[in-house]
């Protein structure tokens, strides 16, 4: 009944944890996994092909783009897009379905990341909030086919910011809900770069993108600031 679609570049160290933990809180809900891989040099595509799962290759490299592909493929009403380095809760499933049954047309989980740090803590205690200015990718999110494919899917124009601009689209399509439940992700970008300094960062890049600054200056200071990035 869910197709999840995971888009990768480069996640060998993580593809394999999320397929299991996926597989692990499905619950009794028939689940399809793709993985839409933007052309890793490891062994992500490899990994992935393993653990029986469909995978595609995408000519082309972007979220927005490998999200795009891996809904065309779906063959389930409900999509559930979640990147490779985050967790759903057990049971998420369940939770989902009974948030559509209930009225949803989208929605997502809160966020809980893999590491203490009090300041993550008071980061991820924001996304309890139903506010499109504190939504993004990690969080996850499920839609029902019909109203992705009529919002107009993700902007492949966007090379990032993609997923909080598309929850603007989807509200527009009926009830958005955020689930009492944490998807959890990955700290190691705020590890590998100072939990502060990314910190910054991520708010530079929210102020430059809601000041229309263009795709290409973004992608230009984000690469030049962040280490080990992966657009």
């Amino acid at each position: 009944m869910i197709s999840i679609i995971i888009p990768t570049y480069n996640e060998a160290d993580q593809i394999a944890n999320t397929i299991t933990k996926i597989r692990a809180g499905q619950g009794s809900f028939e689940i399809e996994i793709i993985v839409t891989d933007g052309g890793s040099s490891d062994a992500t595509v490899r990994i992935a092909q393993q653990l029986d799962v469909i995978v595609i290759e995408c000519e082309r490299k972007g979220r927005a783009a490998q999200m795009n592909i891996g809904a065309s493929a779906a063959r389930h009403d409900i999509l559930y897009f979640i990147h490779a380095d985050s967790i759903p809760p057990d049971n998420f499933g369940s939770m989902i379905i009974t948030a559509l049954d209930q009225g949803a047309k989208a929605g997502c989980f809160r966020l809980q990341f893999d590491n203490d740090h009090w300041f993550l803590k008071a980061n991820a205690w924001f996304t309890r909030f139903n506010v499109n200015a504190v939504r993004f990718g990690d969080q996850s999110l499920f839609v029902l086919k019909d109203v992705f494919d009529k919002s107009g899917r993700f902007n492949e124009g966007l090379i990032m910011m993609e997923d909080q601009e598309i929850i603007h689209r989807l509200k527009r399509q009926g009830k958005f809900v955020v689930i009492n439940n944490f998807v959890i992700t990955s700290a190691r970008k705020y590890i590998d770069n100072g939990i502060y300094r990314m910190q910054g960062i991520f708010y530079l890049i929210w102020a430059m993108y809601y000041l229309g600054i263009s795709q290409t200056l973004m992608l230009r200071i984000y690469r030049r600031l962040i280490m080990k990035h992966k657009l």
